[in-house]
């Protein structure tokens, strides 16, 4: 089936650049794990879904609260946008957000769903009490560690999260599927978009992802560090955080790889565009995402005459155009990303092709697609600090000690 994403991208590299590059691909993948999130059967069961529901009156409710951060909610911000009930994702315990979230919903009415595989995610665990408290329903999603027994003590009903890498098994498992399915969005439309989309790109040879991923290898090693995303729909930011978590995540380990950055466009256009046009060439490569249909239509009344009666993404999509045009110019090798709108089997599709992409470039890179062993560092440090109670001051002579030994080459 013909997929509704298009990519434009220039300039465009040789084709024996690209069979090359495939050819690096094809080679390189029998050195890491295959696979597993083409698999959109296996890990998802509806009727034990419905049976998690089957005490909640659907119709009541409006609110899903959803705790959970990177790999654990990303996808389903993908989809937010299509829900039919109002979703809250809490990401960490910053007040703001969580003080904002408890004035705006209320236990009648709401299901608090927390998220983690390993079980151990501090972001999760601290918020989980202060609903708990306040007596609201919960579903939880969790398989092992701290946050399964706390679920356990509260007896909620607990579903299934598969021990596989987070942020590649979500479009496929509960961790997504659970929470989308409850919040109303067409979640069998999207694992058809997502079925059909690996169907498309996942062959090893060249396709659109692959041509993506080799498109960023062929700059990567010509210098280009940062992929700069410019989404014009506020549909498509949880999709692009989604490619920046995954680009970033991924290749970036054995000192190699590129870090994804994002921020909303056109806003972009009038903070970081001068840099791309003017600045320090051949270190960022940015690429615009848009729809062509977004979700609403909207004409413009204006006393400008080019502007009145235009659709307001007519608008929009001429602004993304005009700087794609703008960057060309100023030879800012660039991709543009088109959709055709925003449903549940196009994001599907989209899902489809951002970890299709992630995966060759994993390849390409020969690093561990699935892997990101240096997140837990961090992770450590602050569990080990908060059990030990350790102040404000002896964290910061703890990193002058740090820096002192770690950065005597480079301090002159």
């Amino acid at each position: 089936m013909k997929s509704n994403l298009e990519v434009e991208n220039y300039p465009t590299i040789t084709k024996n650049a690209l069979e090359g590059y495939i050819k690096i691909i094809n080679e390189n993948k029998k050195h890491w794990d295959d696979p597993f999130f083409t698999d959109t059967q296996t890990y998802i069961d509806f009727n034990e879904m419905d049976q998690a529901l089957a005490n909640i009156e659907i119709d009541d409710f409006k609110n899903l609260i959803v705790l959970g951060t990177g790999g654990s909610i990303q996808t389903l911000l993908a989809l937010k946008h299509l829900a039919k009930k109002k979703i809250y994702p809490i990401t960490s315990s910053r007040s703001v957000e969580l003080a904002s979230c408890l004035e705006k919903t209320d236990p009648s009415n709401s299901i608090v769903i927390p998220i983690s595989r390993g079980g151990e995610t501090l972001d999760v665990n601290s918020t989980i009490g202060i609903f708990a408290e306040k007596k609201y329903k919960f579903i939880g999603l969790s398989s092992q560690g701290t946050m399964f027994e706390i679920l356990k003590k509260i007896q909620c009903p607990i579903l299934d999260v598969p021990d596989l890498s987070g942020r590649f098994a979500a479009s496929i498992s509960n961790v997504a599927i659970f929470p989308a399915y409850a919040s109303g969005i067409e979640v069998k439309s999207f694992l058809s978009g997502l079925k059909e989309g690996y169907e498309n790109y996942m062959n090893f040879n060249q396709n659109d992802a692959s041509h993506l991923a080799c498109y960023l290898y062929h700059f990567y090693k010509r210098g280009v560090k940062v992929v700069f995303s410019m989404p014009y729909s506020s549909s498509l930011e949880g999709s692009v955080g989604l490619f920046v978590q995954e680009l970033s995540e991924s290749t970036g380990k054995e000192n190699k790889g590129l870090m994804g950055a994002y921020q909303s466009a056109p806003l972009s256009q009038h903070s970081v565009l001068e840099y791309l046009l003017g600045g320090t060439k051949g270190v960022v490569l940015p690429i615009l995402w848009l729809f062509k249909e977004d979700l609403a239509e909207l004409k413009l009344p204006s006393q400008i005459d080019y502007i009145n009666k235009k659709q307001a993404q007519d608008v929009i999509n001429y602004q993304a155009y005009a700087t794609f045009q703008a960057l060309l110019e100023q030879r800012v090798a660039s991709v543009l990303l088109s959709l055709l709108s925003p449903n549940a089997r196009n994001i599907g599709n989209l899902v489809s092709f951002i970890q299709s992409v992630i995966y060759y470039l994993c390849l390409l890179l020969d690093v561990n697609w699935a892997n990101n062993p240096k997140v837990v560092i961090g992770k450590q440090i602050c569990n080990n600090a908060l059990k030990n109670n350790q102040s404000i001051e002896d964290l910061k002579a703890i990193r002058k000690r740090i820096a002192s030994n770690k950065f005597t080459d480079i301090s002159n």
